[in-house]
């Protein structure tokens, strides 16, 4: 099984990513796609990625930091841009960078950050989708409490997205907002919240409905590791070894076998990230 996104670069792996690595692929994971929240991490991302066979980078900045992407030249390697675009541009130009995320808007106010400009986070969702065509590699999209207006921005930049556009990450909305997605061909992404009771806040239609609803041959799964452990580890940290149980879930909830989300799953994930082959690590 392959995790399709998850940040083993952050602050709650740096002690042990090693053994987390090594564990997920002895528990059967073939595959890891890390993914990058702004040049920073992204950057993190690629030199982890280097490390390891089958582990995989992708290169974004997530919304929340729209307000946050003012250059710090004393940061950068010797002869790097200093513009956060080309900076990420040049990370693209890496073989083992395959994809661009997260990107997208989010309107749910956190604790810590609340509400970043919606003005900025569409103008940097937007400048991504340009990046994603330049470079020909798909969007990973973040969308919190923010489907109609993500759908809108597709929808107009419709002409630069990719045959296979790329895919919606811990996919949360409502039915109109998934089937937009679909139809325009964009892949979508369950995490271990798949697995909770309930909704979460603000949202009207529950995760097992959205994963009833989505075709098996559009579903990727995922962990966004550290965060949204599945149960029965929910509260503890989570690990890209869990995706697995991920699987478990959609394939109880689908009423399939989990040989067959496996195997649907993973032909997915090589459908949305052409870089990505089977076999090669």
């Amino acid at each position: 099984m392959i995790d399709v996104h998850c940040h083993l670069q952050f602050q709650g792996f740096l002690a042990d990513y090693d053994e987390v690595i090594k564990r997920a692929f002895a528990k059967g994971v073939t595959k890891i796609i890390n993914t990058g929240t702004q040049v920073s991490s992204s950057r993190e991302a690629v030199t982890l990625a280097e490390r390891y066979n089958n582990l995989y980078a992708i290169v974004g900045i997530h919304p929340h930091h729209a307000d946050k992407i003012t250059p710090q030249p004393d940061l950068l390697p010797q002869g790097e841009s200093e513009h956060w675009m080309q900076q990420l541009e040049l990370l693209t130009k890496h073989p083992k960078v395959i994809g661009i995320g997260e990107c997208g808007m989010d309107y749910f106010s956190y604790k810590s950050n609340g509400i970043v400009d919606k003005k900025l986070q569409q103008q940097l969702f937007e400048e991504q989708i340009m990046l994603s065509y330049r470079s020909k590699l798909p969007l990973q999209i973040h969308n919190r409490l923010a489907g109609e207006d993500v759908i809108a921005i597709l929808k107009h930049h419709k002409n630069y997205l990719q045959t296979i556009p790329g895919m919606f990450h811990c996919f949360a909305g409502t039915k109109k907002v998934l089937q937009d997605a679909l139809n325009l061909g964009f892949y979508i992404g369950f995490d271990g919240n798949l697995t909770y009771k309930g909704l979460a806040p603000g949202e009207t239609v529950s995760l097992p409905d959205l994963a009833i609803y989505t075709p098996l041959d559009r579903i990727v799964c995922e962990t966004d590791s550290p965060y949204l452990t599945p149960v029965p580890f929910r509260g503890q940290r989570n690990e890209p070894q869990y995706v697995i149980l991920v699987g478990d879930a959609l394939a109880q909830i689908k009423q399939l076998s989990i040989e067959e989300v496996v195997d649907q799953t993973t032909k997915n994930v090589y459908t949305i990230f052409k870089k990505l082959k089977p076999g090669v690590s």
